[in-house]
């Protein structure tokens, strides 16, 4: 297959670019930069260059191409304020991604998320977020978006991403949680701590956007999950024995001022199942979990940087 993929150079793309190439398919990767043009060129990738702003250059390589994996989001306004302007974005692109492959039967692969899906308890590939007017909602609304292209002939699912995908050079929330412990002097967690996130390794997620865009029948949820549900006390214990600190209870309070940006986020109770996933692609993570992961050191080795 020829697949164009959209963030084909970010955290979770440069996995799923050799997947996709070790599987013997062609990657058309988008690239806003020099750097990213570089990477990609080096990585065996035919560059398109522009962003996710650019809806001509998504829908004509769309429709030149055999499928879609849809990774880009603008991270960088999202979490600095413009939430918003971020979800809109991406639901402009992933219209234009859609409309040019309406009527194909091509696979269109969206990454999506699972924050607020279904608090407190496990949520399953079968959960339907609630939409309503916040900006969190905007997303949930484009993922519905895209399942419901299979109604015009496009083989589209959705793949719903732990909030952690870890591995070696992460800077997303566990590199936040780490400088923000060092920083402080203590590694800290939200009440008891007891709250779970769900995890999965990059390379493991890799895999399952390189199993979707393959074979995931038209319409399916997929759940990037490969631990169901990690207490956040765990982590900040793993995180103090590591840095020499003390571990310690942030009253819900006072995250916001203590964690930061990433206060509203870590005392979600989030849990999530993968076996549908499991049982519909044969998928089957094998790479260490986020403990062992962590416990490996990579984390630590230099003063780590909120996203």
């Amino acid at each position: 297959m020829r697949v164009f993929v959209t963030g084909a150079s970010g955290w979770i793309g440069s996995a799923v670019v050799p997947e996709l190439i070790g599987s013997g398919n062609q990657v058309v990767g988008l690239a806003r930069s020099d750097t990213s043009a570089a990477a990609l060129t080096a990585a065996g990738v035919e560059v398109v260059r522009g962003t996710i702003d650019d809806l001509d250059v998504l829908g004509s390589t769309a429709a030149a191409s055999d499928g879609v994996i849809h990774l880009a989001f603008k991270h960088d306004i999202a979490f600095t304020g413009d939430f918003q302007g971020a979800a809109e974005a991406d639901r402009r692109a992933v219209d234009t991604l859609g409309d040019a492959l309406s009527g194909t039967g091509r696979p269109f692969v969206l990454a999506s998320g699972l924050a607020g899906l279904a608090p407190g308890r496990v949520a399953t590939e079968r959960d339907t977020p609630t939409i309503d007017d916040s900006s969190v909602s905007v997303r949930a609304a484009t993922a519905q978006a895209v399942l419901a292209l299979a109604s015009r002939g496009v083989r589209s699912s959705v793949v719903r991403l732990s909030p952690t995908c870890h591995g070696d050079g992460d800077n997303g929330f566990m590199a936040a949680l780490v400088a923000i412990a060092r920083a402080k002097g203590v590694s800290g967690h939200i009440g008891d701590g007891a709250n779970r996130w769900p995890a999965v390794h990059r390379l493991d997620a890799a895999r399952l956007f390189r199993l979707a865009v393959e074979k995931a029948p038209a319409g399916s949820v997929l759940h990037g999950v490969a631990e169901e549900g990690v207490p956040i006390r765990d982590i900040a214990e793993v995180i103090g024995r590591h840095l020499d600190v003390p571990v310690t209870s942030v009253a819900p309070e006072a995250a916001a001022e203590h964690f930061t940006w990433l206060g509203g986020f870590l005392g979600q109770d989030i849990p999530a199942s993968n076996a549908l996933t499991r049982e519909l692609l044969d998928w089957r993570p094998t790479h260490p979990g986020l403990l062992e992961d962590l416990d490996k050191g990579h984390y630590f080795r230099v003063p780590a940087t909120p996203a």
